[in-house]
């Protein structure tokens, strides 16, 4: 006697039953029938003995044609009344011929694909081969020809690109903001496209593209982009960074006021950090604002009531709270606005506009998961050249293709050229792209190779290169990680209260962390000298006093000039060079009620 099969509803057991193929079968009947809701699912794993009923929010599912004794219930009588507009797609569902599957039902179904006769083994028939991809891997041409990791890095490649974010940009005040300034319509569309009108704010350029080696300095993933097609415009845009502040008020009728600080208003004040603010303590439309330079000048009030002058007049010295550009991030001011806060009181926002020009250090990526880092942008005249004086805007290593085995992308190019040449758009929606024998036909009928390689000639020398080039049309994306917002260096900065060692961060002109197991590859080269300079000259060195009979940090009696031991009061105390750090932990240790001991010794 068979087992009874156990029975879930959003993952709670709420019984069993004897026939769990049959209440399968029955459920989903009464699903099709619209006894239940669509958006109920049901699976029955045989191996397990379980029945899974999934009704819960937040399942991903996906539309499928029901199939019947191998007969798919989208007949062609339904297929043109959905043509001719007498029936839509929500009737369909509503009739029980299209169900959504979510992941767990999908594992018990048998898809037959869009071009295939469903058998009798089928319970199921794909609407469009593309409906098993996201919208966003949608976008990418001649997908199916990629491996499938390929596309999962091409379809995160569009999150980080730089394009149109919004036609608005110049009233938006986003804390960042990021605008391409020549942004093209894709030579090689895909249907999901138009759907999106993803052409009315495109987020990519149509690159002349060359699969060759330059003289080794596109090794690996790094590219080699055309001087001449920067300074027409490819790649750039804008870096907008927003900065606000308002006039608090505080208890007692005092409040922030913007103005610009001088000596009188407030101790201290250079001078010179204020020349490009007016009156109104704001900086001039269009004006260039540097690194850390004043862009809205703003005082307040004491932190502490100040002690009244001689004459009984309380003479209050406000404090400097002005806004500096970002380190790293400078540019010139594009907006200002001047409104009102909630409160009433006074509030600024203004944005600075950096200019994003491609430079060495850059990323750009196509739609197939090709990125590289720009490592060199050449002169114009020492590109490669067909005969027709066609340069590529971009060279890329072609060790970059078969071992990545990114198909689509040699095949994009070869679809961008033959669209270049012909005039038209090519559809390379993924399993219903226009087939490479046409292109290839497009591209010989035009005087071209149909393999679409070309003779090139050396920039440089004039001669002929070797063997034929792979060239194309291909659209690319730069992402928005540029080399100058990544850029960090230090020699000597800001050091933290507590440990006095380098503070930590690009923002806070922090070191980067030379941590234990960086160490411990220094203590494996055995590379002492330059270990003691990381972990100490570089970080927090001090000089402490160290009494020779207790081992304990002494004290330095400034004042009284004198130096000895808090313990034994001896003045027999020496220099010890240490890590600030470990001085802390001495004192740390010591209260938690532990003393530690220091034995001197003399230097070898």
């Amino acid at each position: 006697m068979a087992k009874f099969a156990k029975v879930y509803i959003n993952g709670r057991l709420i019984g069993f039953h004897e026939n769990p193929e049959e209440l399968t079968e029955k459920t989903i009947e009464s699903r099709r029938a619209g006894r239940i809701p669509k958006e109920v699912n049901v699976a029955f794993h045989k191996d397990t003995n379980e029945v899974y009923i999934n009704s819960d929010a937040g399942r991903l599912q996906r539309p499928v044609i029901v199939v019947k004794n191998g007969k798919s219930l989208y007949t062609e009588e339904i297929k043109k009344k959905v043509e001719d507009g007498k029936a839509s797609f929500k009737q369909i569902v509503e009739m029980g011929i299209i169900e959504f599957l979510d992941a767990e039902e999908e594992e018990n179904a048998f898809i037959a694909q869009v071009d295939e006769e469903p058998t009798k083994e089928h319970t199921h028939q794909e609407i469009d081969g593309a409906s098993v991809l996201s919208i966003i891997t949608n976008l990418i041409p001649y997908l199916e020809h990629n491996m499938a990791g390929k596309v999962l890095h091409g379809a995160k490649m569009f999150k980080q690109a730089i394009g149109m974010g919004a036609t608005n940009y110049n009233l938006r005040h986003d804390t960042e903001g990021y605008t391409l300034y020549y942004p093209q319509k894709s030579i090689v569309k895909t249907k999901t496209m138009d759907i999106l009108e993803l052409d009315k704010r495109p987020l990519n350029q149509n690159f002349v593209v060359a699969i060759l080696p330059y003289y080794g300095y596109n090794t690996m993933d790094a590219v080699v982009i055309n001087r001449g097609a920067i300074e027409r415009g490819l790649g750039r845009g804008s870096y907008y960074r927003n900065y606000e502040t308002n006039e608090n008020r505080y208890p007692g009728g005092q409040r922030d006021r913007f103005e610009v600080p001088t000596e009188d208003k407030v101790e201290f004040v250079d001078e010179k950090e204020f020349t490009k603010i007016g009156q109104d303590g704001l900086i001039q439309l269009e004006e260039f604002a540097g690194d850390h330079e004043v862009i809205i000048g703003k005082t307040s009030p004491p932190r502490f009531l100040e002690e009244m002058s001689d004459f009984g007049v309380d003479q209050e010295k406000r404090r400097d709270s002005s806004v500096r550009v970002k380190k790293g991030k400078p540019g010139y001011v594009d907006t200002i606005i001047m409104t009102e806060g909630e409160d009433g009181s006074r509030l600024v926002k203004l944005k600075v506009r950096t200019p994003l020009i491609p430079s060495v250090g850059d990323k750009f990526s196509s739609k197939h998961g090709q990125k590289g880092i720009v490592s060199m942008i050449v002169p114009e005249e020492d590109m490669p050249f067909t005969i027709d004086g066609i340069k590529p805007d971009l060279i890329l290593n072609p060790h970059s293709i078969p071992s990545r085995m990114t198909m689509g992308h040699l095949l994009e190019m070869l679809a961008g050229k033959a669209g270049c040449m012909s005039g038209q758009i090519i559809d390379g929606t993924p399993f219903a792209s226009m087939k490479r024998e046409e292109l290839e036909q497009m591209l010989f009928e035009r005087g071209f190779r149909s393999d679409n390689n070309q003779i090139l000639y050396d920039g440089i020398t004039g001669k002929r290169l070797e063997g034929a080039v792979f060239t194309g049309v291909i659209a690319y994306k730069k992402l928005y990680h540029v080399v100058a917002h990544k850029l960090q260096a230090r020699a000597r900065g800001p050091v933290q209260v507590l440990t006095r060692q380098p503070t930590e961060g690009k923002e806070k002109e922090g070191g980067l962390r030379f941590g234990e197991m960086e160490g411990e590859t220094l203590v494996g080269h055995g590379a002492a000298m330059l270990l003691h300079e990381k972990l100490l000259e570089d970080s927090d060195k001090t000089v402490e006093l160290v009494c020779e009979k207790c081992g304990v940090v002494a004290i330095n009696d400034e004042i009284r000039n004198k130096r000895y031991c808090p313990l034994c009061k001896g003045s027999s105390v020496y220099p010890v060079e240490m890590s600030y750090g470990f001085k802390l932990l001495l004192e740390e240790l010591k209260a938690l009620g532990i003393l530690t001991k220091l034995n001197l010794a003399d230097k070898v």
